[in-house]
């Protein structure tokens, strides 16, 4: 099955999942880049942080696994490639390693960090924020309701990962890094395109065992299910979402 990383349409991210890269954007004073630096941004997406980093000073180089993505932040100007977060094939050339929203979609963080580190120099920096423990509860729930109403095993394709801080630390130093503060916390988040644009960019492999019209048949039982505790009386819907942001140096 395709993975909805790979297939995201970049003007669609955009038009559905800006408030991804807004929401982010303090996380580069996380960061705190300085003039002259290289910098990976892993999960550049559509270059849109990239660029606030490129603005501080730095040298960026962005990598995405969707084509879609990659090529629109090189059509930015971004150096941007085309590469999975577990296969990075940089060898200490980096001072830092910036990602914002990407690893909760990668089930081997071991990998990845495996990657990062090999990627940072000697002492150099990873920054981050990402899904943590509890995020989306309701709507996972959901969606897992209504797919086993529809004998549909939704654990065998729910892609997300969402650790606690406690567990993420320990990857962290297991793959040598020093943590030097993580933590775990709600943000409520509006909806600019509502429950059926966010399950349209975020969870469209869930309904991919159905066939048309069934299709938009189930997404509305979803939504209808989380009407009463993620949509508002004048309609606006907030998604629950809980934020796993960290900051650790690499030994």
């Amino acid at each position: 099955m395709t993975q909805p990383h790979d297939a995201w349409n970049a003007a669609e991210y955009a038009r559905h999942a800006r408030f991804v890269a807004d929401l982010g954007a303090d996380l580069i004073d996380v960061l705190a880049p300085r003039p002259g630096e290289r910098i990976l941004d892993l999960g550049c997406g559509d270059g849109a942080l990239a660029l606030k980093l490129a603005a501080r000073g730095c040298e960026v180089v962005g990598v995405d696994s969707s084509p879609s993505m990659v090529a629109a932040a090189a059509a930015q100007g971004i150096d941007a490639r085309h590469m999975d977060a577990v296969a990075l094939t940089f060898d200490r050339e980096f001072d830092a390693v910036f990602t914002n929203a990407v690893l909760h979609w990668v089930p081997d963080h071991d990998a990845v960090m495996a990657g990062v580190a090999r990627a940072l120099r000697h002492g150099g920096r990873f920054a981050g924020e990402f899904g943590g423990y509890g995020n989306i509860a309701a709507i996972r729930v959901a969606l897992h309701a209504v797919l086993a109403r529809h004998a549909v095993d939704a654990a065998a394709i729910d892609p997300w990962t969402y650790p606690t801080p406690e567990g993420f630390a320990a990857i962290l130093e297991r793959h040598g890094f020093t943590v030097d503060r993580i933590q775990l916390f709600p943000r409520p988040t509006p909806l600019p395109t509502g429950m059926s644009g966010w399950l349209d960019t975020f969870a469209l492999r869930f309904f991919q065992p159905f066939e048309e019209p069934e299709r938009d048949a189930v997404k509305r039982e979803v939504e209808e299910l989380l009407a009463c505790s993620l949509r508002d009386a004048g309609g606006r819907w907030t998604a629950d979402y809980v934020r796993l942001r960290f900051h650790a140096t690499c030994r």
